[in-house]
C-alpha cells in the first residue's frame, strides 16, 4: 500500500477519545481521524451544559484548536483531552 493510500485509509479510521474536565469527569468519543475538533468540542459543552469559550481543551499539555483533527497531532485510540475551566486574572 503505498503512502496515498494509507493516508485516504487514516481518516476514515476511528478512534476513542476521552475528554477529561478538571473533577476527572470523562466524557468518550468515537471519532474519524479527519473530524474537526469543533465537534467534539461543541458536543461536550452541550453535554455539559456549558458555554462557548467558558473551558479551554489540551492534548499533551498544548492547547487545542477548533480547526485542528485528531490525525493533525497525531493522536492514538484511547487518547484523552484535558478540558480546563477559563480563567481571568492576574497582574
Amino acid at each position: 500500500m503505498d503512502s496515498e493510500e494509507e493516508k485516504k485509509e487514516d481518516k476514515g479510521e476511528h478512534i476513542n477519545l476521552k475528554v477529561k474536565d478538571q473533577d476527572n469527569a470523562e466524557v468518550h468519543f468515537k471519532v474519524k481521524m479527519g473530524t474537526k475538533f469543533k465537534k467534539i468540542f461543541d458536543a461536550f459543552l452541550q453535554r455539559k451544559s456549558l458555554q462557548p469559550g467558558s473551558v479551554r481543551f489540551l492534548f499533551d499539555g498544548e492547547r487545542v484548536r477548533e480547526d485542528q483533527t485528531p490525525q493533525e497531532l497525531d493522536m492514538e485510540d484511547g487518547d484523552s483531552l484535558d478540558v480546563m475551566m477559563e480563567q481571568v486574572g492576574g497582574k
